[in-house]
């Protein structure tokens, strides 16, 4: 990993407020071992752009007035998530802080007759998400976008096989224009990954394979912290071709005993040995397509995410159990269950904004993303098939 410059006062008091809770000058002064003086500039400086307000004093029990306290200001702004798919689009609102406010899950973007209208319909949901919750649309900061496709770094799809219809428009200037704020877009694997790494199970680990397993294979990789996007914004565009068997064009998994996943793997609980068969030879083809993924990169850590993640006893148990086979090593590399199931893309999309957007978010150049709290939600289950690449 690269060295990471030293943080500017500004932001080592805006972090310690917003991420420790309400401090006095002289709490801020002791906690980040800087002079009284850099602090109380520092403070003047937050105080004016809006992000701090005063705090319930405390009366240490000593003569005098207790002294001011500040408190990081989270309602200042709101930053937007959204995760687009087939299935369903999926809207959350974070305050400045990385709480999560709301969230609202609405039908997918394949009922709509053109691109124009699957873009009228994804600006339509967050505006609507932003008007049940009561929150004006001027106090957007930043919007992130996951979307599936290959994404450049200005937002603009590069080619998408699920929605193709956007393939080579500029879905970041359509939704900046929209809302007037800035916009990160990327694809739905590669923020579902940075989802896992930034708040779910691969939190600490700075090398990690997520692999999507669900109506196809698709991948996202986090290398030295920081996901992976290449030189073409095209790293991860495995599945079609590291996992043998799949289509070649879109990677989609065809199934031959039954028409989905669900249907297959419930033949398979029955017994049915077409679909034993079936799904034993799947999974020996995706411990082969992991191994050669895990000897290109080597990671520390291998997440499995997507709408097959969650069966455990007919996916993810056998095929921990296969995979040592088909590398041949003297070292394992643990397979873990996604954390965060069918949300992870649009809390991946909250983490990129905050990321690519610091400045415009809470006026500080080099303010770190906030740990993201997020709602309690429902269990996933395992016939959750979201599109993400």
């Amino acid at each position: 990993m690269g060295v990471t410059s030293p943080l500017s006062i500004v932001a080592r008091c805006a972090l310690q407020l917003r991420d420790t809770g309400p401090a006095t000058v002289s709490d801020l002064s002791r906690s980040l071992e800087v002079s009284r003086t850099s602090v109380e500039n520092a403070v003047t400086v937050l105080s004016d752009s809006g992000l701090l307000v005063d705090a319930p004093a405390q009366n240490g029990g000593g003569a005098g007035r207790p002294a001011r306290r500040y408190a990081f200001h989270a309602a200042a702004g709101t930053v937007v998530g959204v995760d687009i798919g087939v299935a369903s689009v999926r809207v959350v609102l974070s305050d400045l802080a990385g709480a999560v406010v709301a969230q609202r899950t609405y039908p997918g973007v394949s009922a709509q007759t053109d691109g124009a209208a699957k873009l009228a319909a994804v600006i339509s949901h967050i505006r609507g998400t932003l008007a049940d919750t009561g929150i004006p649309a001027s106090q957007v900061r930043a919007v992130g976008v996951s979307l599936p496709g290959l994404v450049d770094d200005a937002g603009r799809v590069t080619t998408s096989v699920v929605i193709p219809e956007w393939s080579g428009i500029d879905i970041g200037s359509q939704l900046r224009h929209a809302f007037g704020c800035p916009v990160a877009v990327d694809n739905g694997v590669r923020l579902a990954a940075v989802a896992e790494h930034h708040l779910g199970v691969a939190q600490l680990v700075d090398d990690v394979i997520y692999l999507s397993v669900g109506n196809r294979i698709a991948m996202g990789l986090i290398l030295g912290g920081r996901p992976r996007r290449g030189i073409h914004n095209a790293a991860g565009d495995i599945g079609r071709l590291a996992f043998r068997g799949l289509n070649s064009e879109t990677g989609q998994i065809p199934w031959r005993t039954a028409p989905t996943a669900a249907e297959m793997f419930a033949l398979a609980r029955e017994g049915d040995p077409g679909a034993r068969e079936e799904l034993d030879a799947f999974i020996d083809e995706l411990a082969h397509g992991i191994a050669t993924l895990i000897l290109t990169v080597d990671p520390a850590m291998v997440v499995i995410g997507g709408g097959l993640s969650a069966a455990h006893e007919q996916l993810l148990d056998p095929l921990r159990a296969a995979l040592p086979g088909h590398l041949g090593l003297p070292f394992q590399v643990p397979v873990a269950e996604a954390r965060l199931g069918a949300e992870a893309a649009a809390h991946g999309a909250v983490v990129h904004a905050f990321q690519r957007h610091p400045a415009e978010i809470s006026g500080i150049d080099d303010m770190p993303a906030p740990p993201i709290t997020p709602l309690p939600h429902e269990p996933v289950t395992g016939d959750d098939t979201e599109e993400k690449q």
